[in-house]
């Protein structure tokens, strides 16, 4: 019991990790269009900017809002230098957007190297506590707290606020918003900065729950996040944040039970079949 409950705990932190990578991905294509392959280096960006500030006495909070706010300046510099001028030019902005996820990983290595980083971990949340005979790490716990809160915020700025309802209008008829004297392109930058905040926070987060950081980590949690996209409905927050448990979970249990490894393997095989039986994801609607 004690083993399944500890599983359980580590696939909904994993879960969570992934939603807050999904989440921004999610908005930023469900409601923008825009296939980010740059979204990983937005979370390792968030990841060292925070493992710098925790290396440097910050204090972990302080640590994961300089993590986050970087990050956050970075996808807004990102939008407005890069994704902007291609909006009505899809195949470029891949090709930007991959060259960016790759030139970051280099840039981040060239100036701290390519091995690991241990992130230093405050002693609050090192610990454990136990649940039904398992020891589970305190952090995960803090993964699943954020990631629910992210998905508060997010449910409450696309229904009940006014940029929210701007950016789904905007979304359904441009030139109808355009014309009733609103800049669309100032809250599709809004947007993105969103999915950069939430990005930058996971990879800050991610320096938690694995212990360390490194050029690549991005990258990895980058497929995981693109896999939570895809099941839960391109576009869908609600989905992305039920695909995410499953994934999670499922990545865990196949992983103990099975062979090392073969949980990244049961995840692919789930996402085939869900697409053959239903191709529009878990739930299929936006946001």
């Amino acid at each position: 019991m004690a083993t399944v409950v500890l599983l359980t705990m580590t696939g909904l932190g994993l879960g969570a990790l992934y939603f807050l990578v999904a989440s921004g991905l999610s908005l930023i294509f469900g409601l923008m269009d825009v296939l980010n392959f740059a979204h990983g280096a937005l979370l390792s960006i968030g990841a060292y900017a925070a493992w710098w500030g925790a290396s440097n006495g910050f204090g972990y909070p302080l640590a994961l809002l300089f993590g986050t706010g970087v990050g956050t300046l970075a996808s807004v510099a990102l939008e407005l230098g890069l994704i902007r001028p291609l909006y009505q030019r899809p195949r470029e902005q891949v090709l930007a957007t991959v060259g960016v996820g790759l030139a970051v990983p280099a840039l981040l290595s060239a100036i701290w190297g390519a091995d690991a980083r241990t992130f230093p971990v405050p002693g609050a949340l090192a610990g454990t506590f136990t649940v039904l005979g398992a020891a589970v790490p305190v952090n995960r716990l803090v993964l699943v707290g954020a990631a629910l809160l992210v998905l508060l915020a997010l449910k409450l700025f696309l229904g009940r606020t006014r940029h929210g309802l701007v950016v789904r209008a905007g979304v359904e008829d441009r030139a109808m918003v355009t014309a009733l004297g609103i800049d669309v392109r100032k809250a599709f930058t809004l947007v993105f900065a969103i999915g950069g905040a939430a990005a930058s926070l996971a990879g800050a987060l991610a320096g938690l729950y694995f212990g360390s950081v490194d050029p690549t980590q991005g990258s990895s949690l980058l497929i995981f996040g693109f896999v939570v996209v895809v099941m839960g409905g391109l576009g869908s927050v609600g989905g992305a944040a039920l695909a995410c448990v499953v994934v999670g979970l499922v990545q865990q249990f196949a992983n103990y039970y099975t062979t090392s490894g073969l949980g990244d393997l049961a995840v692919v095989a789930m996402l085939a079949a869900l697409l053959l039986v239903r191709p529009s994801g878990l739930t299929g609607r936006l946001a």
